[in-house]
């Protein structure tokens, strides 16, 4: 895991660190020829994902800089402060990259949106009924066309909506 950084000094591990951080933004990121003579293949990986996935989850996370050394106490103090010393410079070049990232699941984007509150007084089955209905139409933009979804919805639907809708916007609200 990353108390591998041990065995390198401090200022490689910094550059080490800054240029996994280039590979997890998309540019170009470390190479095992640079590094052959110190770790093997399988200790190479395992350090690689280690570090990407300790730059993923303090930035996702928004870990204070206590909580990601205590994640690093497996290494000596002056590797986990140039880890930090990394994090800190590059944080929010990370988040973007994050954001980025999950962004680019789906590129459609919610345009507009109307709605209309109903109630239905009857059905073919039940001759008195009162029942509210919510009819939403979103127009959603993807890749330049526009498309329209229009859905129906009781009450107990609506608010197993709303609560997913809350529930994606506290993560939301964590990334920023």
């Amino acid at each position: 895991m990353v108390d591998r950084l041990s065995r390198v000094p401090v200022t490689d591990c910094v550059k080490l660190c800054h240029r996994v951080v280039d590979g997890l933004c998309g540019r170009e990121c470390p190479t095992r020829g640079d590094y052959s003579t110190i770790w093997s293949p399988e200790e190479w990986l395992d350090l690689l994902n280690s570090l990407t996935a300790v730059c993923r989850l303090a930035v996702g996370n928004n870990s204070s800089d206590e909580d990601v050394l205590a994640g690093l106490s497996g290494m000596g103090n002056s590797h986990a402060e140039a880890v930090l010393s990394v994090l800190r410079a590059r944080r929010e070049e990370i988040r973007r990259s994050l954001l980025d990232r999950t962004n680019s699941i789906s590129s459609a984007t919610l345009q507009d949106f109307d709605w209309q509150l109903k109630v239905a007084l009857s059905s073919d089955k039940i001759s008195s009924l009162h029942t509210p209905l919510l009819s939403l139409s979103l127009d959603v933009k993807e890749n330049s066309a526009l498309r329209s979804f229009t859905m129906e919805m009781n009450r107990e639907e609506l608010n197993t909506l709303v609560s997913s809708l809350e529930a994606a916007n506290k993560v939301v609200l964590q990334l920023k």
